[in-house]
């Protein structure tokens, strides 16, 4: 679990002309709430929180957020990006505590060689899971070393860390191990798609 310190400074512009300003200044407008706190504005240093997402937690980086006078745990609960640019345009942070759990999706990597007539169909690249609040895993491996086509493997058949369950169905597929097309199935294919019946010459006006 990675664990960042960033600067978080108190936001007294609101409004879509204050969060400008704010962005304009090279941070992003961002709202601290939970545990029956009223909700505080801050504004986060851009360059560091673009940093700390570069962690291996990635979204679920847990900040130490250094408000001046005190310092809060929070995590990212909503990010909101710039459509073409991609940079922060607004941050939804939430408290929390250590020792306490929260609820995250982290996201799955599928280690190991399947057998080599099959492929490999990932259905969900994420799953939830309730973990410490401290102890985030910063992801989950699905190995498929082996696995024969027809067979998966399910929620409820990864390997979680001490602490961590899961919060979705373990009934639920996770990847898919599929029957790897023939080279005449593949060719088929390929000729379904390109081959087709010639559009009608349009008529020439006179």
């Amino acid at each position: 679990m990675s664990e960042v310190r960033i600067a978080a400074e108190p936001r007294t512009e609101f409004g879509k002309g204050g969060a400008r300003r704010t962005r304009r200044a090279g941070k992003v407008p961002a709202v601290l709430y939970g545990h029956g706190q009223p909700p505080r504005h801050v504004a986060l240093s851009h360059r560091e929180l673009m940093h700390a997402f570069k962690t291996d937690a990635g979204t679920n980086v847990l900040l130490t957020l250094d408000l001046g006078d005190a310092t809060e745990l929070a995590l990212p609960k909503d990010i909101q990006r710039h459509p073409i640019r991609g940079t922060f345009e607004h941050v939804d942070l939430v408290l929390v505590r250590r020792g306490e759990k929260v609820t995250v999706d982290v996201p799955i990597t599928v280690v190991g060689d399947a057998h080599p007539d099959a492929i490999i169909d990932v259905q969900n690249n994420t799953v939830s899971v309730s973990a410490p609040a401290t102890s985030i895993p910063d992801g989950l491996e699905a190995s498929v070393a082996g696995l024969e086509p027809g067979s998966s493997i399910s929620a409820g058949q990864l390997d979680l860390p001490d602490g961590v369950t899961l919060e979705i169905d373990p009934e639920v597929v996770v990847v898919q191990v599929l029957l790897k097309p023939t080279a005449a199935q593949h060719e088929a294919e390929i000729g379904d798609t390109g081959e087709g019946e010639a559009a009608p010459a349009e008529a020439v006006a006179e």
